[in-house]
């Protein structure tokens, strides 16, 4: 889904319970600036853009933990 800033900022809770649903994209002045994602699809959304560089058998769940932890 694709929304302005302004719509976004007028109807913040609504994309809120959206974004834990599917990706909202973010634009202003038709531009993109930013995505809003929900906890679970974070990790997998950034894990998925380093195929190739991960092993396929690290554990997602493991690894934010472990990321968690040291915070």
């Amino acid at each position: 889904m694709i929304v302005s800033s302004t719509e976004v900022q007028n109807n913040f809770g609504k994309y809120l319970e959206l974004a834990a649903k599917q990706e909202i994209v973010i634009t202003k002045n038709g531009r993109t600036i930013a995505r809003l994602l929900g906890m679970d699809k974070t990790v997998s959304f950034l894990s998925d853009r380093l195929v190739g560089v991960i092993p396929e058998d690290v554990d997602e769940n493991a690894m934010k933990s472990e990321r968690l932890r040291r915070q």
